[in-house]
């Protein structure tokens, strides 16, 4: 669609919502999607799905919210989501392409300033990480140099911006969070990452007295930035941080490798215990430190102490179902166990039963999605390279997140086997039973029986 045509549009939009009833509270937020991949918007605020939207057969949307809190929401067309920004009396529309999600997103009409703003933060932000990982290979005083650097010309923008138009406090400091806290990220991150770029033996010992000073600002309980990305980010970074820090100076160095993370997510823990009050930020982070302890696949005994500490801390976290959910699917996920009772489709319709797919043969289940191109060309090429290395096994792909037709047409103009690629159709059951939260993960089977249910295609061949 070229300028006029989307101004044209754009203007249509604006007419409709001048002719709602005069309300200064009602918020008009509508939009028109390219490639849809769903058949409907739906807004969130924080957790709480607040409304859906359904696409017309143009493919428009539109919400009218005669009552809505102001602040940070944002709105998801599976499998993508994005921020937007409400205040009572705002008219919004956005136009995107779903096959350029983000870089293609437009916000027009009343409000439209902060939210471009915040987008333009968050591409901006995506844009950088090659530069800041450059950095990361220099000396603390220098890296701080530069990152004030990045932060100040941001700051500079929105300095701008609040001169030219008419932006609410609220607004303002909701993208100077996002700026302090996105600098801030990378302040915390880089004792880590300098290490690892420098092929440095330990962490940083000497760092200057003021490269930490932000801390002194943290507020580890704002209600308004629980669900801002670089806000949430951050704090995962700081609490890691000084869960090292702290137990680098009390607990002994010799500790077994074999319990080093379960010694390092349990300090995690009490750390968030004793500074975050806010009951979602909490439970979030409890959240983050769990699914990334279990994910790491420690021995059961020390899983099951974890989940124990996990429990004393955090026991009504809204998080639970899922934690322990993936904390179950673990346990059944080990090795001698039969695989999970799972149903796919096929590539002619039938379900099938994985322990079906793989009887008597030894197999390797490997993923991948329709909405990720790059990725699925990558992951075929690599199966190729080991079907030749490993002939002995059967390799099968299951797809999820994909239209069926979509599916369908990509298995048959890739040129795929149509008997060893399959279908799923309840994406959160298939990562949530089979836990598949890398997008590399193969699961390796051999007469029934689980092998090996953690494989990686790229590191474990």
């Amino acid at each position: 669609m070229n300028k006029l045509l989307l101004f044209s549009f754009l203007g249509i939009l604006l007419g409709s919502c001048s002719q709602e009833p005069e309300d200064s509270k009602r918020v008009i937020f509508a939009g028109e999607i390219v490639n849809p991949t769903s058949d409907q918007v739906v807004l969130f605020k924080g957790q709480q799905a607040l409304d859906t939207a359904f696409l017309d057969e143009n493919n428009r949307f539109v919400f009218r919210l005669d009552s809505v809190a102001q602040g940070l929401h944002h709105f998801v067309h599976r499998p993508e989501s994005q921020y937007v920004y409400f205040e009572a009396g705002d008219s919004l529309q956005i136009r995107l392409n779903t096959s350029d999600f983000d870089e293609s997103l437009v916000f027009s009409g009343k409000g439209e300033e902060i939210n471009n703003f915040i987008l333009e933060l968050f591409l901006t932000r995506e844009e950088e990480e090659e530069l800041i990982n450059s950095y990361y290979l220099l000396e603390p005083e220098e890296f701080h140099k530069k990152i004030d650097s990045l932060k100040a010309m941001k700051l500079a923008l929105l300095s701008q911006i609040e001169t030219e138009y008419e932006i609410s406090p609220a607004a303002s400091d909701l993208a100077k969070s996002f700026i302090d806290y996105g600098s801030n990220i990378s302040m915390e991150a880089y004792p880590f990452y300098h290490r690892r770029r420098s092929g440095e033996g330990k962490m940083h010992e000497d760092l200057p007295a003021s490269f930490y000073d932000y801390r002194q600002s943290i507020n580890y309980n704002d209600h308004n930035l629980t669900y801002l990305r670089p806000y949430y980010n951050f704090m995962k970074y700081h609490i890691s941080n000084l869960a090292y820090n702290s137990c680098k100076k009390y607990c002994d160095d010799d500790l077994e490798k074999a319990n080093r993370q379960l010694h390092f997510n349990k300090h995690k823990l009490k750390l968030i215990d004793s500074l975050v009050t806010q009951k979602e930020l909490r439970d979030n982070l409890f959240r983050n430190v769990a699914i990334d302890y279990l994910l790491r696949h420690d021995t059961e005994e020390n899983t099951d102490e974890f989940i124990s500490s996990f429990k004393r801390y955090s026991d009504n976290n809204s998080h639970n179902t899922e934690i322990f959910t993936l904390y179950e699917g673990i346990n059944n996920m080990q090795p001698a166990k039969d695989l999970p009772d799972f149903t796919v489709e096929s590539y002619d319709g039938r379900k099938v039963k994985l322990s079906d797919i793989q009887k008597g043969d030894s197999v390797v289940f490997y993923f991948w999605s329709g909405t990720e191109p790059g990725h699925f060309r990558n992951i075929n090429k690599r199966v190729e390279e080991l079907k030749q290395k490993y002939p002995a096994y059967r390799f099968i792909g299951l797809n999820m997140r994909t239209d069926l037709a979509k599916w369908k047409s990509m298995v048959k103009t890739s040129g795929l086997d149509e008997t060893e690629q399959y279908w799923t159709d309840d994406y959160d059951q298939t990562v949530q039973t089979l836990i598949v939260y890398d997008p590399n993960k193969a699961i390796l089977t051999k007469n029934g029986k689980i092998i090996d249910a953690f494989s990686h295609l790229y590191r474990s061949f």
